[in-house]
């Protein structure tokens, strides 16, 4: 038996570390700014609540967490690339999970502290929008799990496969 199988399969029920809404700091040295007004003209409503004010999406109910098209996956706050499908596993939480990022530089980390619990908090470096989290029970070769909400991307086909 591997270690996978050894560990519980998670559900819409099942809590998990993604569940929680971030209380992180947003981050202010990026170079897409925008005021508060036109965030809210350019990201739809739950765009708004995920990547400005670090909500998150309900599991298994959102736009990508059962995608298996190739392509990329880029902010849907400035549209820089961020995950690959290449990338992309199904980590059984109800959100898209990705093992490695496609563009490290376009994806930063703040320690989460909220609820009680020590979480790393990710966003995009151009736009500061909240991404989702990032923890240390993903797959190899990274070992790492990036739990990122659908709201937080746009998906752009491989047109090529």
């Amino acid at each position: 038996m591997t270690e996978d199988d050894q560990k519980p399969p998670r559900s819409e029920e099942t809590p998990s570390g993604c569940s929680l809404p971030s209380n992180a700091e947003m981050k202010s040295d990026v170079s897409v700014k925008r005021t508060e007004e036109e965030w809210k003209k350019t990201l739809s409503e739950e765009q708004f609540r995920v990547l400005r004010n670090h909500g998150t999406e309900p599991p298994f109910r959102n736009a990508y967490w059962d995608e298996k098209e190739a392509g990329k996956y880029h902010c849907a706050g400035c549209g820089v690339p961020l995950f690959s499908s290449e990338e992309k596993f199904d980590s059984g939480t109800g959100w898209p999970s990705f093992f490695d990022t496609q563009e490290p530089e376009n994806i930063g980390s703040t320690q989460d502290t909220s609820y009680g619990m020590i979480r790393t908090e990710v966003h995009c470096q151009q736009c500061g929008g909240h991404l989702g989290h990032l923890f240390e029970d993903g797959p190899k070769p990274t070992g790492l799990r990036y739990c990122i909400n659908s709201a937080s991307l746009e998906f752009e086909r491989d047109m090529q496969k």
